[in-house]
């Protein structure tokens, strides 16, 4: 394909696409605008990655599209979306639940458009660009040369349980992750495993092939890793675990060691820094903000404000004393099912941790802050709490014992036991389970009382 064929994109494709993409896009599970009237698009590139005016085969065209919404909070942008769109003629029938609709007007009319992942000739097409490093328009493929060579003609599929997010397997050796609410800058799914490759640790799998684009601004657009066939993620064992009536504290402790060592690597392979007053108190100042913000969103919370509080103000009073914390980059988003273990005999088998793309409603300046490692743990803890509270009845001694173990693990591998900053870990914790309040009132209502649990413990805390 020539360079000059993969960018021609007629300007005035967009605003006949407009009327399929006003009413596809807010069904999308990744589509983050839920709840606010969109009401237009402007175009921040388009890359023909198939020639669109094929006479017999499909087309595909990649897009980076800028919603224009309503109701925004103040200071927020418009987001951008990464959109991979086939182009046909006919719609076979196996393709017919990826139908986007068809284009009435424009260079396409009387063509189908459709979600372009679910067809297997175009995801086998992405692989092959993968496979062959180079820019096309504004987009540019590129390859971990320490992975090697990446073989061709592997099947895709897509997987059905993504989210935020969207991904392709091909056969059971890689898995793409498609980043489709894109933003300006290096992607932390990528820069961290890459850092982590480089400092030799073994605990994540190593990038392989990605692509970004690079005009107007840089994106990361997809990062291609090994499949981890056969790996199980923790969140599932865990269930298993409670449901057999298991401990899950050798798993945990294991786990501990894990996020230790994943820390230890970042901490040798990238800059860190050290908090001291001026930081502390600006995190309490944060943190205070999302406590005040989360409990107009969700009164449940008011009556807890005043103590909760307290765990935010006591970090700032620390700083004011001359305690300073090292801060680092992070996993941001950790939890048990951002872990994977392997298969074997070993009880433990062999844990490896994914998905290090932070938190996706935080801006990625946020997410690439360096921050203190206590936010990784707290995030786990919140996690083991789940757990628990899917178990009928209620089985909070279990969470306590893995808890406890996970902190000795971590504490066997870094040398230092995270529960020794007692102040530091629960304003985290407090911090990650006002922000876990806000999501399940605004998304599963029914889950609210797990971390309204948490909530009463840690607002009790002295």
């Amino acid at each position: 394909m020539s360079e000059a064929a993969s960018t021609r994109t007629p300007v005035a494709l967009l605003p006949s696409l407009a009327p399929l993409l006003l009413a596809w896009l807010p069904r999308q599970r990744w589509f983050a605008g839920k709840g606010r009237p969109l009401t237009g698009f402007s175009l921040v590139s388009a890359t023909e990655l198939l020639p669109l005016d094929s006479k017999t085969g499909p087309g595909l065209l990649h897009l980076l599209v800028r919603v224009q919404q309503t109701g925004l909070p103040a200071g927020s942008s418009q987001d951008c979306y990464q959109l991979l769109l086939g182009v046909r003629r006919t719609l076979p029938p196996q393709l017919a639940p990826a139908l986007i609709g068809h284009m009435a007007e424009g260079p396409l009319a009387g063509r189908t458009v459709y979600e372009g992942l679910y067809d297997p000739r175009l995801a086998e097409l992405i692989l092959e660009r993968l496979r062959t490093p180079g820019a096309l328009g504004p987009l540019r493929f590129d390859r971990f040369e320490a992975a090697g060579v990446i073989p061709g003609g592997l099947t895709a599929r897509p997987l059905e349980a993504e989210q935020s997010n969207s991904s392709l397997v091909y056969g059971d050796a890689y898995i793409l992750k498609l980043f489709r609410r894109v933003h300006p800058g290096s992607n932390p799914d990528l820069e961290l495993p890459l850092a982590l490759a480089r400092a030799g640790c073994g605990r994540v799998p190593a990038p392989v092939a990605w692509y970004e684009a690079t005009a107007p601004e840089p994106y990361t657009l997809g990062v291609l890793q090994p499949f981890l066939h056969g790996s199980r993620d923790g969140w599932l064992l865990a269930l298993e675990s409670l449901a057999g009536g298991g401990a899950f504290t050798k798993e945990a402790r294991a786990l501990g060691r894990v996020t230790a060592e994943v820390h230890t690597a970042l901490a040798k392979e990238l800059p860190t820094v050290m908090l001291r007053r001026p930081q502390a108190e600006h995190l309490a100042q944060a943190m205070t903000a999302r406590l005040d913000a989360a409990a107009q969103a969700v009164p449940a919370l008011l009556p807890y404000v005043p103590r909760l509080r307290a765990a935010f103000d006591a970090i700032a009073a620390l700083g004011r004393r001359g305690c300073a914390w090292r801060a680092q980059r992070v996993h941001g988003d950790l939890h048990l099912g951002q872990t994977l273990r392997g298969g074997g005999s070993h009880d433990e088998g062999h844990w490896s941790v994914i998905d290090f793309e932070g938190e996706p409603a935080r801006p990625l300046g946020e997410r690439r802050r360096p921050q203190p490692t206590v936010i990784d743990v707290a995030g786990m803890l919140r996690s083991f709490d789940y757990a628990a509270r899917t178990h009928r009845p209620w089985n909070p001694d279990w969470a306590e014992r893995c808890r406890a173990a996970y902190c000795e693990g971590y504490a066997e591998m870094a040398g230092a036991d995270p529960r020794t900053e007692p102040e530091l870990l629960r304003a985290y914790e407090t911090d990650k389970a006002v922000y876990e309040v806000v999501y399940e009132a605004r998304h599963r209502p029914d889950w609210l009382p797990v971390p309204m649990a948490a909530i009463d413990r840690l607002a009790a805390t002295n």
